[in-house]
């Protein structure tokens, strides 16, 4: 494994891992527990109480965060027509259909997001085993495949973050920049968390959350008392 350096071990030996801090508490500590000479990005991971074996439990969705992630998303839309029209007048990146399913064969993928209209998934679908490996697939769960391409397109621009359950249970997600400050960060880790309630499979026995940590980029994780966090977002 690999040694942390001095500046992260002096830190971690200041938390308390047995003590679990309310959502306010836990990040004023992230935000004093960084070194970094960069913006970290603000993770946050949860544990679930759901079995990702079973189709019936397999949390997988996307959530529009209020104050975005800090990061510049790159967005690539498959539309024709007006729809194409559309897409460029929300801020898409690149539009188009066979022209940029070319470009992907020949190994161009500088982008971080992909959308398309129903009608142009037959032409996606000859870029399926480049794009989904990486993620980038359309994908109607996520909404991604639409024809209202402009507010999806305005929404991944605003922060929109795509998340999924792991084999373990376990969602992870950066929420925003240590540089948004303690309300922000509280708002999007709030949002974030409440869309996850709402996704909990009727299925799910025993406790629904588990766990919750939060951590910088390059910071230690501070854990979190999810019944406190849990009435919070109520």
């Amino acid at each position: 494994m690999p040694k942390h350096g001095k500046k992260y071990r002096n830190i971690i030996e200041k938390i308390d891992k047995k003590v679990l801090l309310g959502l306010e508490e836990g990040i004023e500590l992230v935000l004093k527990s960084t070194y970094a000479k960069f913006d970290e990005t603000f993770d946050l991971a949860m544990k679930l109480g759901v079995d990702p074996r079973h189709a019936d439990q397999m949390i997988r969705s996307s959530v529009a965060l209020p104050h975005g992630t800090g990061k510049v998303t790159r967005v690539l839309v498959f539309a024709k027509g007006a729809k194409e029209a559309e897409a460029l007048e929300a801020g898409a990146d690149y539009v188009g259909g066979d022209d940029l399913v070319d470009k992907i064969k020949d190994g161009w993928l500088e982008f971080d997001k992909t959308v398309a209209t129903p009608d142009m998934m037959g032409v996606v679908g000859k870029i399926g085993r480049i794009l989904g490996p990486r993620n980038l697939m359309p994908n109607a769960k996520l909404g991604t495949v639409t024809m209202d391409v402009g507010n999806i397109v305005r929404d991944i621009k605003a922060g929109k973050v795509d998340f999924r359950v792991d084999k373990a249970g376990i969602i992870h997600a950066g929420i925003g920049k240590l540089s948004f400050g303690k309300e922000k960060l509280g708002d999007n880790a709030i949002a974030f968390i409440q869309r996850i309630i709402q996704l909990k499979p009727s299925t799910s026995k025993g406790v629904y959350l588990r766990s919750i940590t939060i951590s910088s980029t390059m910071g230690p994780g501070v854990k979190l008392d999810p019944l406190a966090v849990r009435a919070l977002v109520k």
